[in-house]
């Protein structure tokens, strides 16, 4: 099954995004396998991230949930909140380009 989590950041955190990126990025790609697309999202391109979309394949959402807390952004209080929406994906044999 497939999953929608949206994360909002808090603000005053820019210095913990900063400092965790990088073992935010190992994470992300040691559970590639789980997390299909991941990126922060911004009022417009160039702008500071204000929060993070992932697509995620998991069994449930009790997963998705216990996936998303050993992450570093999480660990270390870069999220403030989060919504985690199954998808139903509309085409489920098309990928998306990357």
């Amino acid at each position: 099954m497939l999953y929608v989590i949206r994360f909002v950041d808090r603000p005053d955190r820019v210095a913990t995004r900063n400092a965790q990126l990088a073992a935010h990025i190992d994470w992300l790609d040691r559970h590639r396998d789980r997390v299909l697309v991941a990126g922060s999202l911004r009022p417009e391109p160039g702008a500071d991230p204000v929060g993070g979309l992932w697509i995620v394949e998991a069994g449930s959402r009790d997963e998705v949930d216990t996936l998303f807390r050993s992450d570093p952004f999480w660990i270390h209080g870069l999220r403030a909140s989060h919504d985690i929406w199954f998808w139903s994906k509309a085409f489920p044999d098309r990928r998306v380009p990357v």
